[in-house]
Formats: C-alpha cells, sequence, structure tokens
C-alpha cells in the first residue's frame, strides 16, 4: 500500500505482469511506508521499468539513498553506500535502461557483495563491508529528496523488496 502524490496513470494493459504505472516525470510518486533498513543485512529489490531519462530516479528511500537510478549516460546505478567513514562510490553499470524497452532490474546486496541487474543478467559488482542505514519510507518515481530532474517519466511495474540476497 501507498500514497499516490501527482496523478501517475494505471496503464491495465501496458506492463509486464498485468498493467504497470505510468509516471510523468514532474511531479508523480508512490510513498510507502518504511520497509527496510538497508544497514539491518541482505536484502534484494527488483522491478520492470520502460523508459525514463538519464538522471531519473526509480526507487529511492526518503532521508536515506537512491536504490535504483540512472545516471547522466542513463546506465543503471545504485547510490546505497558504504556506512562508516569510508562511504565508497555508487556501483554503476555501463548498461543503457532508459531505451523505452522493457527492463527487469534490481540490485542485490547478501551482507559484502553489491550487485546491479539487468535483464536478469549481473553487470556491475563490487564488495562493500556495510550500507548506511535509513529508516525513511520507500518512494517509487523519485529521488530522495523529491528533488526536480530526480522524478521518473516512464513506466513501473512489479516492485519486489526481499529480506535476502536474491539471484533473478
Amino acid at each position: 500500500d501507498g500514497i499516490v502524490l501527482g496523478n501517475p496513470v494505471w496503464q491495465p494493459e501496458g506492463g509486464q505482469v498485468h498493467g504497470a504505472l505510468e509516471f510523468d516525470g514532474i511531479d508523480d510518486v508512490i510513498i510507502v511506508d518504511p520497509v527496510r533498513n538497508p544497514a539491518d543485512g541482505p536484502f534484494s529489490v527488483f522491478a520492470w521499468i520502460k523508459g525514463g531519462a538519464p538522471g531519473q530516479v526509480i526507487i529511492s528511500q526518503e532521508d536515506g539513498a537512491d536504490w535504483l537510478l540512472t545516471n547522466t549516460q542513463g546506465y543503471l546505478m545504485t547510490a546505497l553506500l558504504s556506512g562508516g567513514r569510508r562511504a565508497g562510490d555508487p556501483l554503476i553499470s555501463e548498461i543503457t535502461v532508459t531505451d523505452n524497452n522493457w527492463h527487469r532490474v534490481g540490485y542485490t546486496w547478501d551482507g559484502s557483495d553489491r550487485i546491479l541487474y539487468v535483464d536478469d543478467v549481473e553487470v556491475a559488482h563490487d564488495t562493500s563491508g556495510g550500507l548506511k542505514g535509513s529508516d525513511g519510507g520507500l518512494y517509487i518515481g523519485t529521488g530522495n529528496g523529491l528533488e526536480a530532474g530526480s522524478f521518473w517519466s516512464g513506466l513501473v511495474d512489479d516492485v519486489q523488496i526481499y529480506d535476502r540476497a536474491i539471484q533473478p
């Protein structure tokens, strides 16, 4: 369950798993109660996406990090960083996901390895000693600070969050 802000449009025939929500890239977002603190241990997040533009965010955490987003080239990335003094760097793939095709994107963290997936194929991988914590709610369709330019302009379908690292 979530709170709908803006006016994302339900596309009953337009998704990968039944219908999908179409976000306008201006002010559409779904706000969900806290689901997962990244610092609490292994977890995974997956979603189907279509469209979007470079620099836009698919899933983020209020007062936390952008979980799945695109960089300025449209490559899938995560800004979930290590906790502690050495925060580390974002994990960036070299796969464009803003090409207006459907892609299943995902991120897993098993307690040491951060892995990004596109269409169920591993596209980026590194190690991390732990993730920064946040207990804020989730935003589907925008960045963690609701910044202009971070709102998703495309379709999002079948967001799944697991309390363990899974392989697609």
